[in-house]
């Protein structure tokens, strides 16, 4: 936690203009706590990603202070929500499946805060896996608890590539290029019920929502695979989201810099 805080005073204290680091947005990045070590922690490549594509990197560790999240959604100038473990079914009102692996309590309550008070900021948003469902889950949605057993296993949805289709008019097609990709996912959950102010863009082979955009005119994407994971065997694809991201992050902070 002081390694995180230092950090952000360190960056925050070069986030102005007339310097170098003002022309990176300021990029927040959700962390997994585990509750067994009493730590905060994400993987690197969230972080590469962001770094790599022009935005500096913060992580946000999961604390319990709707000061802390205030001022986040204030000075950071776009976030990005992580994977992890399964949102409480109970938030969308039904009761635990039996695979069903809840997120800690604590970073249930800091990711379900922190998602209510930045989405109106109107800032730009990248959701990934859990980040795309705490956010459907956050406006209104529902969740399918286990593709396997309440869909079916047409398609493998653990830790392995592949095919999803892309909406041809959605900001995603035009992000990548296509109309198709294939696609790293590491998950047994899917969004269900479409949260308010929010539209699928992209399905896999077996039906299941792959991805989303806002339809309230802000800057926001969701994507349920993790391009973050395929830097090494496909750059250009997850340079394009996280490029895209960065430059939404950009465009948003020129106007008060200049």
């Amino acid at each position: 936690l002081i390694f995180v805080l230092s950090l952000w005073f360190c960056v925050h204290g070069c986030h102005c203009p007339g310097t170098q680091a003002s022309d990176r947005p300021l990029i927040g990045i959700t962390t997994a706590y585990d509750e067994d070590r009493n730590v905060v922690e994400t993987r690197l490549t969230y972080v590469e990603a962001v770094l790599n594509n022009g935005g500096t990197p913060l992580l946000l560790p999961t604390i319990d202070s709707e000061e802390a999240v205030t001022r986040y959604v204030r000075e950071l100038d776009g976030l990005v929500l992580i994977g992890g473990r399964d949102i409480p079914p109970s938030m969308y009102g039904q009761a635990p499946h039996e695979t069903t692996e809840l997120l800690p309590e604590r970073r249930t309550r800091f990711d379900r805060m922190l998602i209510a008070r930045w989405m109106p900021s109107g800032k730009p948003i990248l959701g990934i896996c859990l980040g795309m469902q705490f956010t459907n889950v956050v406006l209104g949605g529902s969740m399918i608890q286990d593709i396997p057993s309440l869909v079916g296993i047409d398609v493998n949805h653990r830790k392995v590539y592949h095919r999803v289709k892309i909406a041809p008019n959605s900001r995603l097609a035009q992000v990548l290029g296509a109309e198709m990709a294939m696609v790293y996912s590491s998950h047994h959950q899917a969004v269900d019920r479409i949260g308010e102010g929010l539209v699928p863009v992209a399905h896999a082979d077996d039906g299941i929502v792959e991805a989303l955009e806002r339809t309230d005119g802000h800057p926001g994407l969701f994507v349920q695979w993790h391009p973050e994971a395929m830097a090494d065997e496909h750059p250009e694809h997850t340079n394009a989201i996280f490029r895209y991201f960065i430059e939404l992050a950009r465009a948003k902070i020129q106007p008060l810099r200049n």
